[in-house]
This record gives C-alpha cells, structure tokens and sequence, in this order.
C-alpha cells in the first residue's frame, strides 16, 4: 500500500482497473509505477501542458477542493489530520446528497447553443443504475447510506474547516492578489 493513501483502494466499490494522471511529480515517479505494475494498474498520463485531457477532475478539484479548503498552506500534523476529517467527510456528502447533471447533447444554432442535461442524481444513484455492483456491495453502500446524516455531516465538515482555517500559514499576499481571510464561508445544504 502506498504511504499517504490508506484504503483508497478498499474504498472503492469497483475494482481499480487503472489511473490517468496528470504530469506532476507526486504521480509520475518510480514507486508509484512499481506499485501499479505490481497490483496489474494500467498507469497512463496525461500530455504535457494540455489541462484539457483531465477536464473533469480539474472542475472537482477547483469545484469541491479548492472552493472548500482554498489555497492556504498547510504544514503541520494537525492540519494534516484535519483535512483528512474534511475529505472523509466531504466524500461522504458530495457522493451520497449532492445530485448533478450531466450533459447529454450540445447543438448549436447560429450564436445561440442549446445544452440537454439529464436528470438530477448522486453518484451513488448513478453506480447503483450503472449495474455494475455485486449485491453485497450494493447492500454495504445502502447501509453507509442509510446511516448516514447530511446535516450532522455538513456540521462535521464545517467544525473541521473553522479548525483547519485556524492551522493555516497565510501569506501576506498571494501574488498580485491581498489575502483576505474574511472571505471564507461554511458548507450549507
């Protein structure tokens, strides 16, 4: 197992069949190669400099991790802990309470673009009408689900976001940009 991602794999509800990086350092190395050719991972990446090619996890990450934790530095053990609270709990809420659409078809008249999206739903109704699970995956994903809930989670969340706003290092500036600490807000439904 890698050190740093304990149960990533286990907490998965499919088997891992590969990952699809981006160039940085913490992806393309030789451990992280070893372990995927041990555990029969296909490992690619993505081009150079072509943030495109990982579109989606680029939207979450800006989406759900940057709007939510921001871009303060974080260094100490403490916060370490903190932000793994936040994650496990985020994860939690975004995968079972937080509906999306997805885009079905996109046509274009003229200037005008006219955007068809399905309906509304969670990522565990998506992975439950996928097919894709065995039944004792299914029930152990009922269950979380139904011990589960939204209110106390978001609680959760946001008592470790003010905790971890706390552990912060702050510049005094981020580049041409004065850093304003007042702009944060908690997770509301």
């Amino acid at each position: 197992m890698l050190r740093g991602t304990p149960g990533v794999r286990q907490r998965l509800p499919f088997a891992l069949l590969g990952v699809d990086s981006d160039n940085g350092s913490e992806f393309i190395n030789q451990c992280f190669y070893a372990y995927c050719c041990q555990e029969r991972i296909t490992f690619t990446r993505s081009r150079a400099y072509k943030k495109n090619d990982s579109c989606h996890v680029e939207q979450k990450n800006g989406n759900v991790v940057r709007r939510l934790v921001g871009y303060d530095r974080y260094t100490s053990r403490a916060a370490y802990q903190c932000l793994a609270r936040i994650y496990d709990g985020i994860r939690l809420y975004m995968n079972f309470f937080q509906p999306t659409m997805k885009l079905v078809s996109k046509t274009r008249h003229g200037a005008k673009v006219n955007k068809v999206y399905d309906t509304a739903r969670t990522p565990y109704q998506r992975l439950l009408e996928a097919g894709m699970l065995t039944i004792a995956k299914q029930q152990e994903l009922a269950a979380t689900y139904h011990g589960l809930n939204p209110v106390f989670l978001l609680k959760q969340i946001n008592s470790n976001l003010e905790q971890l706003w706390r552990l912060a290092q702050r510049p005094a500036s981020l580049g041409n940009r004065n850093y304003d600490a007042t702009r944060r807000t908690p997770v509301t439904v």
